[in-house]
């Protein structure tokens, strides 16, 4: 083929390869409805979140207005009335619960998640069902016989129990996720560790561990969650050395004179462990939440 011929045709193959005007500006379009669409649901989802914080610096006579006085004057003494009212053992129960149950659950969900998919045991779909199906019965349901249990033992008021109860709530939640994450691992690098003469244990923490950091992240953000906010059991297994920070929130709410305002504060300082761990978490989170997505 001779070069003004070639020319002729690597100029047909850049022509067929540019978007007509209609085409771009309708993609173009389509791009700006989505992003439109996506900032006006994110800020439907942060209104109430937005409100409860802009209420928590407001006096209570102003968050009681109706309708609501938005730019009314800000204070803090909200917040100074919650160190009054002694927040800080509330919370530092709460973390305690929280992080402690967190690392035990990453430490049983592990092994357990490796098991059923990198050395899958007989029948391990009828072992993952069985994690699933602790899930199914309402824990108010439970709410009976732990409280008998634990009061037989002797463990009232003792923020370990609740250690204990929060590992086992989130253990079949961690199982599955680690368990889709684990499946996505490639078996070859594994079986290059075991060839190099590693063990089992030191296959998992060297070379698992890494691979599935986003998953682990994600795993544990939402087990830390669920124990953060859980209120079912705080309130009912303990009376005041164990109780944690949604307890304290309901402290707030009485049946006479005005609460709301210090309620928003509390929440609204409650609520900022949760966001600082996420916001830490943030660059591992999404590709987290995604890594067992698609297989």
């Amino acid at each position: 083929m001779s070069t003004p011929t070639l020319e002729r045709t690597g100029t047909f193959l850049n022509r067929r390869k540019k978007p007509a005007r209609g085409e771009g500006d309708l993609a173009e379009r389509g791009g700006l409805v989505w992003t439109t669409t996506a900032w006006v649901i994110t800020l439907v989802f942060f209104a109430p979140v937005a409100w409860m914080v802009l209420t928590s610096f407001h006096s209570e006579a102003d968050a009681a207005t109706n309708p609501p006085t938005i730019f009314a004057g800000l204070t803090f003494d909200n917040y100074s009335a919650l160190f009054d009212r002694g927040v800080g053992p509330f919370l530092i129960n709460s973390a305690t619960a929280s992080i402690v149950s967190t690392l035990l659950v990453l430490a049983l969900a592990i092994p357990a998640a490796y098991a059923l998919s990198i050395k899958p045991v007989e029948k391990w779909t009828d072992v993952m069902f069985f994690f699933l199906s602790t899930k199914f019965l309402p824990s108010i349901a439970a709410l009976l016989p732990i409280y008998l249990l634990v009061k037989r033992v002797g463990g009232l008021d003792n923020i370990w129990v609740l250690v204990i109860l929060y590992t086992a709530m989130n253990l079949p939640i961690a199982v599955w996720m680690l368990q889709s994450f684990l499946a996505e691992v490639p078996k070859e690098i594994m079986e290059a560790a075991e060839v190099d003469g590693a063990g089992t244990l030191r296959v998992i923490w060297s070379v698992i561990v890494p691979i599935i950091t986003p998953g682990i992240a994600a795993t544990s953000l939402i087990c830390f969650i669920f124990s953060w906010n859980e209120f079912l059991l705080a309130v009912n297994l303990t009376a005041t050395a164990a109780s944690t920070s949604p307890v304290f929130l309901v402290g707030f709410i009485t049946s006479e004179g005005l609460f709301l305002a210090k309620l928003c504060a509390a929440a609204t300082l409650v609520s900022l462990p949760v966001l600082i761990a996420g916001f830490a978490a943030q660059d591992k989170l999404v590709r987290g939440l995604s890594l067992g997505a698609v297989k």
